[in-house]
């Protein structure tokens, strides 16, 4: 089976190999991949930035679609023919987070997507929707379930409040739809106008483009008629984060997901303290949080916007597009 791996950090190392088709073990099921989803963990992961002492070769990325042929002893979750996606977290089944939940990632801790077949514990594999496409459903276990967490699990998000997203990748998209969903009015920004432009079609209440507009958060105060948003979707990190508590109201939410502007700064927190805000860590979520995001998901037919395509020869520039932040939606791999 065509595999590739991931033998040196860096895009360069990205190199197609000739694998044996594994044999599933006892409690795993082998599946023949059908697509594959990048994040931006991957290509950090790649980069060597994740984790500079990653044991090498492996590999790469954690999140794919794919359809159950073989079933190793013991399995009752799927039969032969199911269609399936990963989980980020393979361990972590319900519950909150532990150590011992997130020790375990497909595309670091163990071979990735990025294979013709793979054998996975199949406790580690949500069943997809029927109505999604297999490089929709692609997509859906690190950017969809970080963005359900966010929105619907820790801020509880209800019809009325304000949500305030940031960019336009996969995380910040998913978000704005689980938002409308709960009947929340949604606020986006982005650099770019033309990806301003590609958002009307998912009918967020207002954007901001923040190059115009750098302090954005004054301008989100304006919409809000003062009061400042219920909650923030925050994937900038160090660059963004004084900007969205500015744009807070009090007793506000804010969801830290990302680090694209950074992963250190002056924490703001006498700023924190008198806004009595609430700031949590987002990584992912559970198996329970990922049957619960489908059940939604297709209750509502929402679908995942798919902004770049690229075939399995392809994927180095599949990681080069990513690296250059000029995709609007997820970019994802097709076998």
């Amino acid at each position: 089976m065509r595999a590739i791996e991931l033998r040196q950090f860096g895009l360069e190392g990205l190199q197609s190999v000739v694998r044996e088709v594994p044999v599933p073990a006892a409690g795993q099921v082998r599946l023949r991949m059908r697509a594959a989803s990048l994040n931006y963990h991957d290509l950090v992961t790649v980069l060597g930035v994740a984790n500079p002492r990653l044991p090498l070769p492996v590999v790469p990325l954690s999140d794919g679609c794919g359809v159950v042929e073989a079933i190793g002893e013991g399995v009752t979750r799927f039969r032969v023919g199911d269609r399936v996606t990963t989980l980020f977290f393979s361990d972590w089944m319900a519950g909150e987070p532990t150590r011992q939940r997130l020790a375990r990632v497909p595309g670091e801790h163990v071979d990735g997507v990025l294979a013709d077949c793979m054998a996975m514990e199949a406790n580690g594999l949500v069943a997809v929707p029927d109505y999604l496409s297999d490089e929709e459903a692609a997509t859906l276990p690190c950017a969809a379930l970080t963005a359900w967490r966010s929105v619907v699990v820790e801020a509880k998000v209800k019809a009325g409040d304000t949500v305030l997203l940031q960019g336009t990748g996969g995380v910040s998209l998913f978000a704005l739809q689980f938002a409308k969903m709960l009947g929340a009015t949604t606020i986006i920004t982005s650099g770019s106008e033309a990806k301003l432009e590609k958002l009307a079609a998912l009918a967020p209440d207002h954007t901001i483009n923040y190059r115009e507009t750098p302090d954005w958060a004054r301008r989100v105060k304006d919409i809000t008629g003062g009061r400042g948003v219920d909650h923030v979707v925050e994937v900038g990190g160090a660059g963004t984060l004084q900007q969205s508590l500015k744009a807070l109201r009090i007793g506000g939410h804010i969801s830290m997901i990302g680090v694209l502007t950074g992963v250190a700064n002056v924490v703001p927190t006498a700023l924190i303290m008198a806004l009595n805000a609430t700031v949590k860590g987002i990584t992912v979520g559970s198996r329970d949080d990922a049957e619960a995001m489908c059940r939604a998901m297709a209750a509502h037919q929402l679908r995942p916007v798919i902004g770049e395509r690229f075939g399995f020869a392809e994927a180095p520039a599949a990681f080069a597009c990513m690296q250059q932040a000029a995709h609007f939606g997820k970019i994802v791999i097709r076998h």
